[in-house]
């Protein structure tokens, strides 16, 4: 299989990314995913962009802006628990847009038993 396309190709892609940076240029940058696997498609993900650490309200912010129903939202946590995740597709400007935001998780609680600390 070949993914030798030409950017004529990657027209739905590259035309909403294009749209997003008109309509969106207010919001946090994001990193930015095309592929000629999946040219209909473009990827969004956010990494810890909030100066406050909390990339989950970045992530409303622009699920917001694209339209995403919050009911396409899933949660996740990876990295041995030490990544949480947030991840949305919707349809935006003639192609799929998948939104995704990694954070941190909080630090574990630990507690102590037995004897004073």
């Amino acid at each position: 299989m070949s993914y030798a396309l030409t950017l004529e190709e990657m027209t739905p892609a590259l035309r909403v990314l294009r749209l997003i940076a008109a309509e969106c240029a207010h919001l946090p940058a994001p990193f930015v995913h095309l592929t000629p696997i999946e040219p209909e498609r473009l990827e969004l993900s956010l990494h810890d962009v909030d100066l406050t650490g909390d990339t989950f309200n970045v992530f409303e912010l622009w699920r917001e802006a694209l339209g995403i129903d919050p009911d396409q939202v899933t949660f996740r946590v990876q990295g041995n628990g030490r990544t949480r995740v947030l991840r949305a597709t919707g349809p935006y400007g003639g192609a799929d847009v998948t939104l995704t935001a990694y954070a941190d998780a909080p630090a574990a609680v630990t507690t102590t038993t037995g004897g004073a600390a």
